[in-house]
Parts: C-alpha cells; structure tokens; sequence
C-alpha cells in the first residue's frame, strides 16, 4: 500500500506564503514521480504540479512564478512552495504519486489533502 500524507496547510492573507509537503511511505519505490493538485469549492480537482525523479518538473501557468515544486528523494517527501498567494488559490490541496502519466492524469496514489485558505 502507498500512503501519501499532506501536511502545512492554513490560513494566510493575500500576498502571504506557505509550504506544503507530502510524505510518502510503502511501496514508494515504485514512483518516479509526484503532483499536487488542488480543488475549490464547487469545481472539479484541477493539476498544479508535477516533478519527476530527475528533478524535472512542470507547473501550471495560473501559479507559475508564485509556485515551486520541489522534492528530497532520500526522505521521500515532495514540497510546493507557494509565494504572492491570492484568494483565488484557496483550495484543498492534494498530493498524488505514481508514473508520469498517472500523476498528470490524476489517475496515480492521493494524500487525504490539506486545506489552504487565502483570506483578501
């Protein structure tokens, strides 16, 4: 079983920071990759991010240059740095695991997801 837990979510004012992270454990060497995704009140689950083993990573444009993803393989654990935040990023957000493509097409392991609220 894969376990995918979130973890650095809150509550800041607009313009503000946070750090999410996301520690896998199980059978965790079987993902070359991970995401995180994100889901406002009332629609659907939308893709933030996603970085392969390498380091190489792609990240949506409605966050890029505010957002930067980023892992540490050796502890298992995938960041997003989030910077400038606006009340439009308010969301639940969601870890997600597994091959390139499973994590891009939603389709790989979810966390339980932590909440961020952008207050304006």
């Amino acid at each position: 079983q894969v376990q995918l837990v979130e973890s650095g979510g809150g509550l800041v004012q607009a313009g503000g920071s946070l750090r999410l992270s996301c520690a896998a454990s199980g059978r965790t060497f079987r993902w070359a990759s991970m995401g995180w995704f994100r889901q406002a009140p009332g629609k659907e689950r939308e893709f933030v991010a996603v970085i392969r083993w390498s380091g190489e990573a792609s990240i949506t444009d409605s966050v890029k240059g505010r957002f930067t993803i980023s892992r540490d393989n050796a502890k298992n654990t995938m960041y997003l740095q989030m910077n400038s935040l606006k009340p439009e990023d308010t969301a639940v957000y969601y870890c997600a695991a597994g091959t390139f493509n499973e994590v891009v097409a939603g389709r790989g392991a979810w966390g339980q997801g932590t909440q961020v609220t952008v207050s304006s």
